[in-house]
């Protein structure tokens, strides 16, 4: 409504109906600049009459048009509206002073909690600093009674020392009364005995001259009476011949029975030795006497009913080399079932690479027995070598299962037979195992382990039908190893809660991948001991927690220690700077070069394709040889050439 009382000048706020005003009548000329000088300024002398004469004006011409209602009612509920949205503001205000309210509220209560949390910090500090007086009077209160007590004591020690001192004194001045006493008495007895000997002297030698008198006749009359005795039954027992038949009879009969006796009772202890007993070079065996029957009823029980085991069940191998050994596994197994020969194996490789744990492995998955011997109790056994050599392997011949006989380090008494370092007993001993080897056996299997083979006797190459190589383990075989052992030494420890050992929480699979990448070189046995490293390290915490610091540490020391050990085999010119072995003085060539060598030696072999063999297996002279490969079983009319240690020639055999 503004336009109607001529607000808003120059805006197109009039409705379209409403007629135009006419234009006010211009003003006349030099009204605005001489006139205002003679009138008087006051407040109306500024007013514009043309703004209420246009709005009467549109007032009558909106009375006469046929919009006045309309714009009433619109002018109403502008009104309105302006009313609603002023009601609106002091809904708007009445809720900012609420909320206004209610934070102060709240600001309130968080001054009254600080103010009581402040209050309750205050009373807790009173009180500590209360009982850190009372604990600090208690413990002063400790120390004055603990020195009084120690006053106590000592004053106590002090008179029972004065005490004893005065009682060894009264002792020792008794003794030396009595000891006074003592010696004037024997003085008196050894005066008065000398004073009667000296006045009975020559009574006292007729005693002596007429008891040895007596004693001599007695003796005579005796030597006298035993020769008569002697004599007439000596003539008596010449003179009747059936009692001198009787009498040689008894005593050869006698003889016989002494010597057969003391033979039977050693054959008799020797078969109870094969059968019951455990040869004395044997370390370790899976086999049970009757003592350990005994013993371990359990035990026994237990073996009786276990099931054969996987071969390489925690044992972690390269994969053509675990491929290999599971070849050989099975083979091993279906000759016992088959009651088929045995083949020898030889394992080398560096220490630690799992050659001992897979021949336990192999013996018990095959379901044989296994004995262990090492090498080095050979050469002190001296001329005792050869018998227990023997007895060795006729215990392994007694056993129903079949026996894997594994000679550990078996270079130490197996080297070569031209050398001048080795002993006469010792090459006994050698010549004793190769008479027991010479031919595969149907109760017993050969495996020998060694890190220098190079140092065998040719005949013992020549009795090995397998060789396999144990290297160090790679980065996903290490990675494997380390998960093993943390899981067995750590891991199984840490959640069982029998043992005082904690976990620490980190990435337990990340830092098995990082330790195996740090780890190179190591060997299986190496990896197992930092294992038990970490378990030391927490063992040996306050909180027994294992911690990621601990293990880093642990795993830093080993590797140290790896490279301290790999610095001084280089030293001593053990290893090549690429880490293998030099080869000793004197020592055979490499195997492989052995190997071809060898088969150079033999007759040709009539071979057809292998499917596991390489692209060049045609000149190659390996064969995988496995039991259930078809290309690889030999036909009859196969020969082998045959070295004879006598004859020294090479004969032919059908196999």
């Amino acid at each position: 409504m503004s336009w109607l009382f001529g607000l808003n000048k120059g805006q197109s706020g009039a409705p379209p109906d409403a007629p135009v005003p006419p234009a006010p009548p211009p003003p006349p000329a030099g009204g605005s600049g001489s006139g205002s000088g003679d009138r008087p300024k006051d407040k109306w002398s500024n007013f514009d009459p043309t703004g209420l004469e246009r709005a009467a004006q549109a007032a009558k011409e909106l009375d006469r048009s046929r919009h006045a209602k309309d714009a009433l009612d619109l002018a109403r509920m502008q009104e309105q509206t302006v009313q609603l949205e002023h009601q609106t503001r002091i809904k708007e205000y009445e809720a900012a002073v609420e909320q206004l309210k209610g934070d102060q509220i709240r600001i309130q209560a968080d001054e009254r909690r600080k103010t009581l949390n402040e209050e309750t910090k205050q009373h807790q500090s009173r009180a500590q600093y209360q009982d850190k007086l009372a604990r600090q009077r208690y413990d002063e209160q400790l120390r004055q009674q603990q020195l009084l007590n120690e006053e106590n004591l000592r004053k106590q020690e002090e008179s029972v020392q004065k005490q004893e001192a005065m009682r060894r004194a009264t002792v020792e001045h008794e003794m030396e009364l009595r000891h006074k006493n003592e010696m004037l008495r024997v003085e008196a007895e050894s005066k008065a005995r000398a004073r009667v000997e000296r006045e009975n002297a020559d009574i006292i030698r007729e005693q002596i001259r007429l008891k040895a008198a007596e004693h001599r006749q007695t003796v005579l009359e005796s030597i006298r009476t035993a020769g008569a005795v002697f004599g007439e039954g000596f003539r008596a027992f010449i003179s009747d011949w059936d009692k001198v038949t009787a009498t040689v009879a008894g005593l050869s009969l006698l003889a016989v029975g002494v010597y057969s006796a003391r033979n039977a009772t050693a054959v008799a202890g020797r078969y109870i030795e094969a059968r019951l007993g455990k040869p004395s070079l044997v370390r370790e065996t899976s086999r049970f006497t009757v003592v350990e029957a005994l013993k371990h009823p359990i035990k026994m029980a237990k073996r009786l009913k276990s099931k054969p085991q996987d071969a390489l069940e925690g044992v972690v191998l390269c994969p053509t080399l675990e491929e290999r050994v599971r070849d050989i596994a099975i083979a091993t197994r279906n000759t016992r079932q088959n009651r088929g020969l045995y083949r020898n194996i030889l394992m080398y490789g560096p220490p630690g690479t799992g050659k001992t744990l897979f021949a336990k492995k192999l013996a018990m998955h095959s379901g044989m027995d296994y004995a262990i011997m090492t090498g080095g109790d050979v050469a002190p056994m001296g001329r005792d070598g050869v018998t227990a050599m023997h007895k060795v392997f006729d215990w392994a011949g007694t056993s129903g299962r079949g026996l894997l006989l594994f000679v550990d380090e078996a270079d130490a008494f197996l080297r070569k037979r031209s050398s001048e370092r080795i002993s006469e007993d010792l090459r006994a001993t050698l010549n004793a195992f190769l008479y027991r080897t010479g031919e595969q056996s149907k109760k017993f299997m050969l495996v020998l382990a060694s890190n220098q083979p190079e140092q065998f006797d040719w005949a013992i190459n020549d009795r090995i039908d397998e060789i396999v190589n144990f290297m160090l383990p790679g980065l996903e075989e290490r990675e494997r190893l380390v998960r093993l052992y943390f899981d067995r030494y750590v891991l199984e420890p840490a959640t069982g809660g029998r043992q005082r050992l904690k976990l620490a929480q980190f990435d337990y699979g990340l830092k098995c991948s990082e330790i195996a990448k740090r780890v190179e070189g190591m060997s299986g046995r190496e990896i197992s001991k930092l294992a038990v490293a970490w378990q030391a390290a927490a063992y040996s915490s306050e909180d027994g927690v294992l911690t990621e610091a601990m293990i880093d540490a642990r795993v830093d020391d080993a590797v140290r220690q790896h490279r301290q050990k790999m610095d001084w085999l280089h030293g001593e010119g053990v290893l090549d700077n690429e880490g293998r072995p030099f080869p000793a003085k004197g020592s055979a060539p490499p195997l492989k070069a052995q190997e071809t060598a060898r088969t150079a030696a033999r007759l040709p072999w009539r071979r057809r394709r292998c499917s596991r063999a390489s692209a060049a297996w045609a000149s190659s002279p390996r064969r995988c040889w496995s039991s259930s490969c078809p290309s690889c079983r030999p036909t009859r009319s196969t020969r082998r050439p045959r070295w004879s240690a006598s004859s020294g020639t090479a004969s032919s055999k059908v196999r």
